[in-house]
């Protein structure tokens, strides 16, 4: 089963929606680089049949504000000629000013009643968010498009769960598995190379661009791990010092690779801790880094341990957009693999991939330290890890 290009993500009829009403505010579609964005805004544009001009600044030198102008004044004209238009702007963060830009064009059309719609699609999340919020408040919605899901990657290409848990949620990346070593390569150089050039060092100053391609291949090396980032230091060359280790790893998270999550305590939460849990955010970048193979994941205890809670702390990070707040938390030896905070419910998590085993201590110790807190284990003994992984997070912490 390949349904690649036709396959709609459940996002899809919400973009759509929106897409339909009538002009009021800018759609931005922001995520990691290879989740669909483009394929998304190609099926919308096809579903609401709108007169529509696409234009893409993904490309290797920066396009300037100039180019931008010159793209929303044609798609006026279409608009103008059609009663009606839709502009989808592909990699908007490459444009150099772009957010101060878009602001003045869509308040000329909001006073000359131009019924241009307007889509902004970005890579570089964090970037996005800053662009925003800088100029453009009360003129867009923001929906975050995420990695693909088991039960997205299951019924686009029939995976199972054990496919899924080696080999991520790149839909591109998806028929090319028969061939392992090619699979691998487009992962490190398409995506991981990729990403980094040009969504994270063409974008943002990074004085050393060496130490940040080694923090993420350690992040990949320690993902599931609580590691301080002291200990990172003494396995880099040139690591300069912690704050800058805590910058890079925040660049990383802004582009979709790796989050650092803090240390939950009450409510006061350690948000610039010296010790954050990796978690990549999708199991693709560590197999094919780190060179786990297929029968590694199956066979291998640990191995396997990894890539579990790594998949399930992916899953939980990607309810960001509902609301969910995700961290950890340890005390000595004793330790809770996840801690949720989704409104003004707490829930606990421990993750289990190998036997099943009725001691649970970081969860009897977190629950003594914060009564209304709700347990919750995932894997053996609990909630089938499949399960939970083909339900939204939410579904579970209700």
């Amino acid at each position: 089963m390949n349904k690649l290009g036709t396959y709609r993500r459940p996002v899809f009829n919400r973009i759509l929606a929106r897409i339909r009403e009538r002009r009021r505010f800018m759609q931005v579609l922001a995520g990691p680089r290879q989740v669909g964005k483009s394929t998304l805004a190609r099926q919308v544009i096809e579903a609401s049949g709108l007169a529509s001009r696409v234009a893409s600044a993904d490309e290797p030198t920066l396009r300037d504000r100039t180019w931008l102008a010159g793209e929303w004044e044609l798609a006026r004209a279409l608009a103008r000629e059609n009663r009606v238009g839709l502009l989808v702007l592909d990699e908007i963060q490459k444009v150099s000013g772009w957010s101060e830009a878009v602001k003045r064009l869509w308040d000329e059309d909001t006073a000359k009643r131009v019924a241009l719609r307007v889509m902004l699609l970005g890579s570089a999340p964090l970037l996005i968010q800053r662009g925003l919020t800088e100029s453009l408040g009360g003129r867009f919605e923001l929906i975050r498009i995420g990695h693909w899901s088991l039960r997205e990657m299951r019924d686009a290409f029939g995976w199972s769960l054990e496919q899924y848990l080696y080999y991520g949620g790149y839909p591109g990346a998806a028929p090319l598995i028969a061939d392992h070593e090619r699979w691998a390569s487009y992962i490190k150089d398409s995506l991981i190379e990729t990403t980094i050039s040009r969504d994270v060092l063409l974008l943002t100053r990074v004085d050393k661009p060496a130490l940040l391609r080694q923090l993420f291949r350690l992040a990949c090396d320690y993902s599931g791990q609580i590691v301080t980032l002291t200990k990172l230091m003494g396995q880099l060359q040139d690591a300069g010092n912690v704050t800058t280790l805590a910058h890079y790893l925040d660049l990383l998270g802004g582009a979709g690779m790796v989050a650092g999550l803090s240390k939950y305590s009450g409510s006061q939460v350690r948000r610039r801790g010296s010790s954050p849990k990796l978690v990549v955010l999708n199991n693709a970048l560590v197999t094919a880094t780190t060179g786990i193979t297929p029968a590694d994941a199956k066979t291998e205890p640990e191995t396997r341990g990894r890539l579990v809670e790594t998949v399930v702390g992916a899953h939980l990070l990607s309810g960001a957009e509902s609301g969910l707040e995700v961290f950890y938390w340890r005390e000595g030896d004793v330790e809770v693999d996840y801690v949720v905070r989704s409104g003004r419910s707490l829930f606990a998590i421990e993750v289990k991939s190998g036997r099943v085993s009725s001691s649970t201590p970081g969860l009897s110790q977190f629950a003594k330290e914060y009564r209304n807190v709700r347990p919750l284990l995932v894997g053996e003994g609990g909630i089938e890890l499949e399960e939970f992984l083909l339900n939204e997070p939410n579904r579970w912490l209700t």
